[in-house]
């Protein structure tokens, strides 16, 4: 986060993409994990946003001033990240049952998620003049 306010990149922005990488990860990790409640990719998700807003707490990067729409940049954005990324997952799933569980084309379990990552942060770049 330190380095990208240095090249100017606000903090929502980059937060979603903190967040989506978490995801990410959760995702990756959840069927490797034996712990049975803890192999669930979506409450693990929620678990690494729980620990990222709470290293962001313990910084000191959230804080009062630094707010869109009422809400702190970074818990938006974690949050955003959070959504936009389960979103594309199940996206991803619910095209591959349609399509008798075959992936619709190569890669397509990242490209979903790439794309619409993409898009939301080129949507909030353009909507929150950032």
């Amino acid at each position: 986060m330190l380095i990208a306010k240095r090249l100017g990149i606000d903090d929502l922005l980059v937060s979603i993409w903190i967040s989506a990488l978490n995801t990410a990860i959760a995702f990756w990790l959840a069927p490797k994990i034996k712990i049975k409640f803890l192999n669930n990719s979506y409450l693990l998700s929620f678990i690494f946003l729980l620990f990222a807003l709470s290293y962001f707490y313990l910084t000191d990067q959230i804080g009062p001033g630094n707010q869109v729409m009422g809400i702190n940049k970074i818990v938006f954005g974690q949050i955003i990240g959070l959504v936009t990324m389960a979103t594309a997952n199940y996206g991803y799933l619910f095209i591959k049952k349609k399509n008798n569980d075959k992936t619709p084309f190569p890669y397509a379990k990242v490209v979903f998620p790439l794309i619409l990552i993409t898009l939301i942060t080129i949507f909030f770049k353009l909507i929150f003049k950032l």
